[in-house]
């Protein structure tokens, strides 16, 4: 009997996620791998980015273990949609999202990838994305850098989400910048997206993101 390591397994996925990174720079797509935590506000980031960015085309390769809201929520807003249930898998790798990328069959856009909920095992799988946008909520608690150093060193950019929140829950801001300093330059955006309440922090970071585009 074979014994398939870890190792041999982010191998081969490494060769599939240059195979993806070929693929969308000849179709001029900006793929982002959007990781968090389950609730961090995903799915409210890339509807809240898509409005922001509406002279740009936005699609989404939606993972989850099961069920196909997400998707079906960002359909009934526009942004074209493929839905991966990874039925108890707790990441997406290179494969499956060349299939989702392929059935979306989109062009001159912006793809997100919005990876299963989860703070470790997507910071380990190369999609071929060229952005690594990590979403991290403020009821998640500040420590969050500090406990989970592989996902927050990868990342590329940060989106602190639900600022809103961060009287009622004791967040402390400086403590939180301070863990990633100490790992990462990647940039934060404070983002707040309260209902009934203007937007923060939301503008920022979709220019971020069409800059990275309009500089493929």
């Amino acid at each position: 009997m074979k014994v398939i390591i870890m190792k041999e397994l982010l191998e081969a996925n490494d060769r599939l996620a240059e195979e993806n990174r070929n693929y969308f720079k000849e179709n001029h797509v900006l793929c982002v791998n959007l990781m968090g935590s389950p609730g961090a506000g995903k799915t409210t980031l890339i509807s809240a980015i898509a409005d922001e960015l509406s002279d740009i085309k936005i699609g989404v390769v939606e993972g989850d273990i099961a069920s196909s809201i997400d998707a079906d929520e960002l359909e009934e807003k526009g942004v074209h949609s493929s839905q991966i249930n990874t039925c108890g898998e707790c990441h997406l790798d290179a494969h499956v999202i060349r299939q989702g990328a392929e059935e979306i069959a989109m062009k001159n856009a912006i793809v997100f990838v919005e990876n299963v909920g989860n703070l470790i095992c997507p910071a380990e799988f190369d999609l071929g994305e060229a952005v690594r946008l990590l979403a991290a909520s403020v009821p998640e608690g500040d420590d969050k850098p500090y406990k989970y150093v592989p996902m927050f060193s990868y990342a590329d950019v940060v989106a602190l989400t639900k600022c809103d929140l961060k009287e009622a829950v004791g967040f402390d801001t400086e403590y939180f910048k301070k863990g990633l300093r100490a790992i990462s330059e990647a940039p934060i955006y404070e983002i707040s997206l309260k209902n009934g309440q203007p937007k923060e922090g939301i503008k920022e970071l979709a220019e971020f993101l069409k800059k990275k585009y309009e500089n493929m």
